[in-house]
């Protein structure tokens, strides 16, 4: 297969557990988190991996395990919590990044194949996606269906072995350059609205299909509105049950809460780190002090960060498995999204307006600074907005844990 390129433009800094300030001592056993050092036999493993492997293909992170190691054999490891997280840990010092679309593949649509597909649905796609050699969107949004999924109009009819399917989805990211799509549309009508809906796998190629870009604040292609017109999807390519789609859904936006923020990124867990941050705001006040409330807003939101590395950890894993009642993605997902608003407008506030538009005018000055790590924090600033709507909005977040997890009545 072609070779893609994943390498990316920096590496974090190194840091100790004094100053990632990790706790010591009588801490809550919640916060006692202690990852293996150096020495560990297992970093070892995948750096010698690393040596044979220094730009590796998809297909050959796929077969080391390394694409999802989580997953049980033949498609990962089994690996641990703490196992992951060294994986993660040697590729991301190496300098290697997974596909960034492979993570929809990676942490829901892959674990839904496996957890509900056929046998036929695995052995057909599950290893062709997971080594990216097929390349996959969801089909879920509409106009007039966003967070509140459940209220979508696009109609799916069996006829025979087939379904015709006619209705709209928007906010389509990949379904341009996608093989495939997870496409959610309702089968028949039931008491509730979220009855009668049912999942199926599209080929993207199939007639009928008409797509209309969605562009962003930057000019670029970032979305697509997917027009659907007798539209023909076999029976065998539908997922679950007839009507009990949302059954399953709950399991696939579940895994994609947790996906989306499941790494410790500023967007969606990809880029920069809030320890990145703190490291430059510390290069930058040794050459222009920092005013208090910078530091305390530093500072606390550090500490955040720190907390919701210690949610992943107990919840790497659970994107393998059918886990519907798992409340931490929706609970990190909520928290990790405003954590990273609040990095990315702590990097604005440190360089005012010209500095999220463009390299900062003192940055030479910045002793050790990366010019590859301000790019990166000045190209996700006008993200900034998107990150607490995409995937389900923090407000949609905060409704599903008072009503289930809090027990507060509907408005």
């Amino acid at each position: 297969m072609d070779r893609v390129s994943m390498r990316s433009g920096y590496r974090p800094p190194v840091w100790d557990d004094a100053e990632l300030g990790r706790p010591r001592g009588d801490a809550s056993t919640l916060f006692n988190l202690r990852l293996p050092g150096d020495d560990d036999p297992r970093r070892h493993e995948v750096r010698r991996w690393l040596t044979e492997h220094p730009d590796p293909t998809p297909l050959e992170l796929y077969e080391a395990g390394y694409m999802v190691p989580a997953w049980p054999a033949p498609y990962g490891r089994g690996a641990s919590g703490a196992e992951v997280l060294i994986i993660d840990e040697e590729l991301r010092s190496a300098g290697i990044v997974r596909p960034e679309q492979g993570q929809r593949v990676r942490g829901y649509i892959g674990p839904l194949i496996l957890n509900h597909g056929t046998p036929e649905q695995i052995e057909k796609y599950l290893v062709r996606m997971l080594s990216f050699q097929d390349r996959w969107c969801q089909l879920f949004s509409e106009p007039e269906a966003g967070s509140d999924l459940a209220s979508l109009t696009t109609r799916a009819e069996l006829h025979g072995d087939h379904y015709v399917v006619n209705g709209t989805k928007t906010w389509s990211s990949g379904a341009d350059h996608s093989e495939y799509g997870l496409l959610l549309a309702r089968t028949s009508r039931g008491e509730r609205k979220h009855q009668g809906i049912s999942l199926f796998i599209l080929d993207m190629s199939a007639p009928g299909i008409h797509l209309d870009p969605v562009y962003n604040v930057n000019g670029h292609r970032g979305w697509n509105i997917t027009h659907l017109e007798d539209v023909r999807i076999p029976v065998e390519n539908r997922i679950g049950p007839q009507d009990d789609g949302w059954t399953v859904t709950r399991n696939v936006l579940a895994n994609e809460r947790l996906s989306m923020s499941s790494l410790a990124g500023l967007i969606w867990g990809m880029g920069p780190t809030f320890e990145d941050l703190v490291a430059y705001a510390r290069r930058l006040h040794e050459v222009r002090p920092l005013a208090h409330d910078v530091r305390e807003r530093l500072a606390e939101g550090f500490i955040e960060a720190t907390a919701l590395h210690v949610m992943r950890v107990q919840a790497l894993g659970s994107v393998a498995q059918a886990r519907s009642t798992d409340l931490v993605p929706e609970v990190r997902r909520t928290l990790i999204d405003d954590n990273g608003q609040s990095m990315l407008e702590l990097w604005r506030d440190l360089h005012g307006a010209s500095g999220v538009l463009n390299r900062p005018p003192h940055l030479d000055d910045v002793p050790d600074a990366s010019a590859e790590l301000t790019e990166a924090f000045t190209e996700a600033y006008p993200r900034s907005r998107v990150v607490t709507i995409g995937g389900g909005t923090g407000e949609i977040q905060r409704n599903i844990l008072a009503e289930y997890v809090l027990g507060l009545p509907r408005n």
